[in-house]
């Protein structure tokens, strides 16, 4: 006997002679000791010496230079001395395995197996029903079959209700019958022994005692026996329970067929199946053991009526023409309906349960619908009924995406609101609701995103923590793009810093760049937020048409216009313009089709370019971007020459009523308009319409309107008189002025605090400022100023009260400094931070003139005054992130209300910007609980929204004025990109995110009285065009609304725009109207020349109108005076009271309170008329010409006629007309829209030099050139 070897045993020592002297020497050490390890435990012993053998017989040695490097490195060989070759899942590799593997395991083999197996059940059912139609009941055989046939005849026992228990347990089975039942018993057995065998999992007993397992147990074993034992043959087998094993097998072969497939959420089809399966085998097993017990009583049943009884009973309706007998059959209905009320309402319940369930996930997409329809996909986190809304009524207002389907994939379960909206006829049949998440690939297969023709991703901007948001909305973008690299993405992003992650997508609207560049251009160019918010929304301009309000049928009118693009090649807008320069062909296009072209394209050039100048010359191929009620595309061209033929009229002017739009007057269907064009070949009518001059030019006055030139050279640019010079040149300012914008230089911001940002020219210091020099309100060692007030600003400041400084509040200040703004009308820019901003930010901040911040709030009247709020000309407020969600719906602007509220009494001078979260709160802004004209408003709000409108908001007046705004208005914008994807291009353009070189700026100019001589808009249009090439896109207008009680009482306010000198009335009006403009024009042409040379005519012309519009006001009673009186005197004491607690704290802080006086004492109607007639800055006021009869200013009232801000009988309101028609009568302090060129972008049109050498060409050298030559630092 052996016993374990131990080192001191010769075998186990190492002896010297078995060392060979090659590289390979120690691998024989190497397996002796391999070989002792392996006897030294009880696992198996693995000889490989043979295997070394062979392979060191069949290596050749190494050549010579081999082993020197061995001899240098060292001998290597002991790493491959115990490699082993392992193999892996061998487990696999038995007999068991491989048969579960066949049996179970494998997708497709296991379906044949399982579908096999229920063609097994259903011929032995099928069999069953065979041998119970051959069956003769009269003809019994007994136990043994070669006895004497013991028959029993009907004759003998008709009277008898005795049971035949013979005809039970015995039946008439024929030879073939039997032996096919045998053979698939025998197969069945040793299926089910097979199958047991291989899912033994150590409980023999748990298999043994399952209901499937007894029932093939119970079909199977008889017929094994009847074969050895043959008197058996012939006894009742109940082969019908077979359909129990085939529902099994059914349910299993469909869970295979699924998992085959790679099918998912089967469940309800699954339930709805097993259902099915349960009444069938219920139906069947009732049907066969009725009728094989009715066998043994007197009057037997077929299988038919037997199956006819069972339907009856279990339908509940119980005929009686048909019932069992006896009490066997008595007692299996008895025990079937027992079951059948315990399993169904179990499936029932299931199945409901899954129903609900469905109907909370959605469902699926199915790939054919897929695959023959088109559908588009909203990823969202949560889906809230106003973004549900936007997005459906703006996909769908574009005619092209009626066929189109929605299918929403959201992580949520559908609130009820969006259950209702979806429950209506016109959305259930286009939207379809998936629950699901993006990042899944079976929730992205459910919605069929590979087949989808969009995906639009949005962020959910209700969250408290907004980059986590962000960082969702990037992985379900990541997801998407991984599962359908195809499919054109549409991202929203909130934070400018995340936008890189994204930058992958076709398009992508970052909300805080939007945001901020959208409230810093308002300081600007006043209600460019609601500029842009009407231009991005689908409008068929029929907002406000039923109104008895002028201005609001004007205003809904033009808010119709959109931007649309088409090539020129194909445009019968541009199309002969072809080779003309481009500001020939803008204003042209507006004058005769009311079109205003904006930009261009080239086809060489992926960059869109806004009013690229004279410079740039139309091609065939160039995309042109012109906006337009709608596209050229869906519109009938009526000329006037036509009209006149066909009805036998004169042929009128173009637009000889003031409130008809050329494009807008005819909306025959659904993106079809009927324009209405001035024939070339008929002479102007009219004086008031633009004329070419003639060539010779004798024989008539010089026209004051230069044309258009068609290719326009440089010394025909010339800076337009009616803006401020931009070109800032040094020597018309004073040495003051000089001193202290002379340090400012032009160049691109050093620091980005994003990436991603796009590169900007602006102002900027020639040196950094110091963090410490940046702070307002505390003096450094750099400078001692601690309030805005010592430091002495020539410009009224520009205040943003922010939450934190976040990476977007950077693309406000960026507009603001951007090398196109004249260097004398830069604003400060003061930011009122909750929380001190980062040294990050600063970096980025440091760079730009004029740029300081605060630490405070808005609900601090210290910070405020601090800030120098009394010296600041806006106030922006930017929706705070803490405050974006609440408990309470709609309630998170509430603390922004009532702040802005507060300023607004406390400093009613201040234009204040605000930011809301909803929409709907806009009607709170500057609340009036007595304005009867803000109620009509609301009324006439429902009523547009009642209609289905985009645009229901848009005649609130803070809206309207550009007071206030909502970042969920530009949701559109990226839902417009689907079918405009050139919108973010010019939207980013317009709001000074993006700058191209060559492409143009957007600014204002503000109309002034000795700009009234040029009369409409149209002449403005050739003015400006003529002039400087800038092209105008809309008006900024402020009407004084005046209207009595007596129309307050009928509920309709009527507005009287203008303070009439004439006493005309209503229906006088109305009817003179084009008589009275023509009078006015023709009266202001003919003393335009002589309005200087007597001014105190003019004094007294505007005394004597504002007598007269006294006059005309009906005077109040007594009682009524009175009243009034009390009302004002409680007035002025809450007045008087605010602007003793201002000062009284400006004292505290030691500020002085000289600027404070003048604007305490401001009423109402004052306010809003600083607010919306003195926006901008520098604006020409001095002197009154004619419009003053029209819009005087507020007169200086009585002490008993003082108005405020509860006073209901005054006010001003302001609106913007987008595109409005050449006809347009210009109004003292409208402000005007432009669209600039490119102040940097060099001519590229031949000149002759000696035209160089004359005054324009000059000038506008000197205007455009100098300064960027030697002020520009790149």
């Amino acid at each position: 006997m052996m016993g374990p070897r131990t080192p001191t045993e010769p075998d186990a020592t190492m002896s010297p002679l078995r060392r060979s002297s090659s590289s390979h020497g120690d691998r024989s050490d190497s397996t002796e000791t391999l070989q002792k390890n392996n006897s030294s435990n009880s696992g198996v012993i693995l000889d490989i010496s043979a295997l070394k053998l062979e392979v060191d017989s069949e290596v050749p040695p190494l050549p010579p230079r081999y082993r020197f490097r061995d001899l240098l490195l060292g001998d290597q060989s002991f790493q491959n001395d115990d490699r082993v070759q392992v193999e892996f899942y061998v487990n696999e590799n038995t007999f068991k395995e491989r048969l579960k593997l066949f049996f179970i395991k494998n997708q497709r083999s296991s379906l044949r197996i399982r579908l096999f197996n229920f063609s097994l059940k259903l011929l032995t059912c099928a069999l069953y029903v065979l041998r119970v139609s051959l069956d003769d009941p009269e003809q019994v055989t007994g136990v043994c079959v070669n006895c004497q046939n013991r028959t029993s005849t009907t004759a003998e026992s008709t009277e008898s209700t005795e049971i035949n228990w013979d005809l039970i347990f015995w039946v008439n089975r024929r030879v073939p019958v039997w032996a096919i039942q045998v053979i698939v018993a025998l197969i069945s057995f040793l299926e089910a022994m097979l199958l047991t065998y291989l899912s033994y999992k150590g409980n023999i007993w748990e298999q043994m005692f399952q209901i499937s397992f007894i029932l093939e147990m119970i079909n199977t074993v008889p017929f094994i026996i009847t074969i050895f034992w043959p008197p058996l043959r012939n006894i009742f087998i109940p082969v019908f329970l077979n359909c129990w094993l085939a529902k099994c097998a059914l349910e299993n072969m469909i869970n295979d067929l699924h998992r085959a497939i790679q099918r998912t959420h089967s469940a309800m089809f699954n339930q709805v199946l097993i259902l099915i399966c349960t009444l069938l085998c219920l139906v069947f097993t009732g049907a066969c053991g009725i009728q094989h017990l009715e066998r043994a009583s007197n009057q037997n049943l077929t299988l038919f009526n037997s199956l006819y009884f069972c339907i009856v009973t279990f339908s509940t309706v119980g005929y009686g023409d048909v019932t069992p007998h006896i009490w066997p059959s008595q007692l299996l209905v008895v025990i079937l309906i027992c079951v059948a009320l315990v399993v169904l309402p179990l499936q029932f319940e299931e199945l409901a349960y899954l129903w609900m369930e469905r109907q909370k996930s959605g469902g699926n997409y199915s790939r054919h619908r897929a695959q023959t329809e088109k559908h588009a996909v909203l990823c969202v986190s949560s889906l809230k009924i106003d973004l549900l809304m936007d997005f459906l009524n703006e996909f769908y207002a574009h005619p092209r995406l009626q066929d189109y389907y929605v299918v929403i994939l959201c992580p949520t379960e559908m609130d009820i609101q969006v259950r209702r909206v979806l429950q209506i006829p016109l959305w259930s049949q286009r939207v379809i609701y998936l629950q699901g998440s993006a990042l899944k690939d079976t929730d992205l297969m459910r919605a069929k995103m590979d087949d989808a023709e969009a995906c639009f991703i949005l962020s959910s901007r209700n969250e408290v923590d907004r980059t986590a948001a962000d960082h969702q909305t990037i992985l379900r973008a990541w997801a998407v793009k991984d599962f359908a690299p195809n499919c054109p993405l549409y991202v929203q992003i909130l934070k400018p810093e995340n936008k890189f992650h994204v930058k992958f997508a076709d398009h992508v609207v970052c909300e805080e760049e939007f945001k901020y560049a959208m409230l810093a251009l308002n300081c600007v160019c006043p209600a460019t937020s609601t500029l842009v918010t009407l231009l991005v929304h689908t409008s068929r301009g029929q907002e406000g048409q039923l109104s008895p309000e002028q201005w609001q049928r004007t205003y809904g009118r033009c808010s119709g216009n959109e931007v649309y693009h088409i090539r020129l090649c194909d445009s019968k807008f541009f199309g002969e313009y072809d080779g003309k320069s481009f500001t020939y062909a803008s204003f042209h296009a507006h004058k005769k089709y009311g079109v205003c072209l904006i930009g261009v394209k080239r086809e060489d050039n992926k960059s869109i370019l806004l009013n690229p100048g004279p410079r740039h010359i139309m091609a065939a191929p160039d995309t042109c971007y012109y906006i337009n009620i709608t596209k050229e595309e869906n519109s009938a061209f009526i000329f006037k020459q036509e009209e006149k033929d066909n009805k036998g009229l004169p042929v009128a002017g173009l637009y000889d009523a003031p409130s008809r739009l050329p494009v807008h007057s005819i909306i025959a269907s659904m993106g079809t308009v009927a324009i209405d064009l001035q024939n070339p070949a008929d002479p102007p009518e009219d004086s008031s319409k633009l004329t070419l001059p003639t060539e010779n030019g004798s024989g008539s006055r010089r026209p004051s309107i230069a044309p258009v030139l068609e290719i326009a050279d440089s010394s025909s640019i010339l800076p337009c008189d009616l803006l401020s010079d931009q070109s800032e040149d040094e020597t018309n300012q004073s040495d003051e002025e000089s001193s202290s914008v002379s340090d400012f230089v032009k160049g691109y911001p050093p620091n980005s605090p994003y990436i991603g940002s796009s590169p900007t020219l602006c102002h900027l210091l020639p040196q950094k400022a110091s963090f410490c020099c940046l702070r307002l309100d505390k003096g450094c060692r750099h400078n001692s100023f601690e309030d805005a007030k010592a430091y002495g600003f020539k410009n009224k400041l520009i205040i943003v009260s922010a939450e934190m400084a976040g990476n977007g509040l950077y693309n406000f200040i960026v507009p603001l400094r951007a090398y196109y703004r004249p260097r004398k009308e830069l604003n400060p820019i003061v930011l009122l931070l909750d929380y001190p901003p980062d040294n990050h930010f600063l970096e980025a901040i440091c760079c730009f003139p004029m740029v300081y911040f605060m630490a405070g709030t808005i609900d601090n009247l210290d910070n405020l005054l601090q800030c120098g709020i009394i010296y600041a000309d806006n106030l922006v407020v930017v929706d705070k992130e803490s405050t974006m969600s609440a408990e309470e719906d709609y309630m998170a602007d509430a603390k922004t209300i009532v702040n802005v509220q507060t300023m607004f009494r406390l400093f009613p001078s201040l234009s204040i910007i605000t930011e809301l979260t909803h929409p709907s709160n806009m009607r709170f802004m500057q609340f009036r609980a007595k304005d009867c004209y803000s109620l009509a408003l609301s009324k006439l709000e429902k009523i547009e929204r009642d209609k289905g409108s985009n645009l229901a908001f848009m005649f609130r007046l803070p809206f309207a004025a550009g007071r206030v705004f909502s970042i969920s208005m530009l949701d559109t914008l990226l839902y417009q990109s689907f079918v405009k994807d050139y919108m973010i291009p010019i939207a980013r353009l317009l709001l000074g995110l993006d700058t191209t070189p060559g492409s143009g700026y957007l600014c204002a100019m503000k109309v002034t009285e000795e700009d009234l001589w040029i009369r409409t808009y149209g002449r403005l249009f050739q003015k400006l065009c003529s002039s400087s090439a800038e092209i105008p896109i809309g008006i900024y207008r402020t009407e004084s609304h005046m209207f009595s009680s007596s129309e307050l009482k009928d509920g309709y306010p009527q507005s009287q725009v203008s303070i009439n000198v004439e006493d005309t009335g209503g229906d006088d009006q109305r009817d003179n109207r084009r008589e009275s403009w023509k009078e006015k024009t023709r009266t202001h042409r003919m003393s335009t020349t002589s309005e200087s040379e007597h001014p105190l005519l003019r004094k007294k012309s505007l005394q004597w109108a504002r007598r007269l519009s006294r006059k005309n006001t009906k005077p109040p009673s007594r009682s009524e005076r009175f009243s009034q009186q009390r009302l004002n005197l409680y007035r002025r004491s809450e007045r008087q009271e605010l602007s003793e607690l201002v000062k009284n704290r400006m004292k505290h802080l030691g500020l002085p309170t000289v600027g404070y006086e003048d604007v305490a004492n401001l009423t109402a109607s004052d306010v809003m008329n600083r607010v919306n007639l003195g926006y901008l800055q520098g604006a020409n006021t001095g002197g009154f010409g004619e419009a003053d009869a029209l819009y005087p200013p507020t007169p200086k009232l009585e002490p008993h006629s003082v108005p405020d801000e509860m006073n209901d009988q005054q006010n001003t309101l302001s609106y913007v007309l987008i595109n409005p028609p050449p006809d347009t009568m210009l109004e003292l302090n409208d402000i005007v829209y432009i669209i600039r060129s490119d102040p940097l972008a060099g001519p590229n049109v031949s000149e002759d030099p000696a035209q160089g050498q004359g005054s324009g060409g000059g000038r506008m050298r000197q205007d455009f050139g100098t300064e960027t030559r030697d002020e520009t630092h790149l």
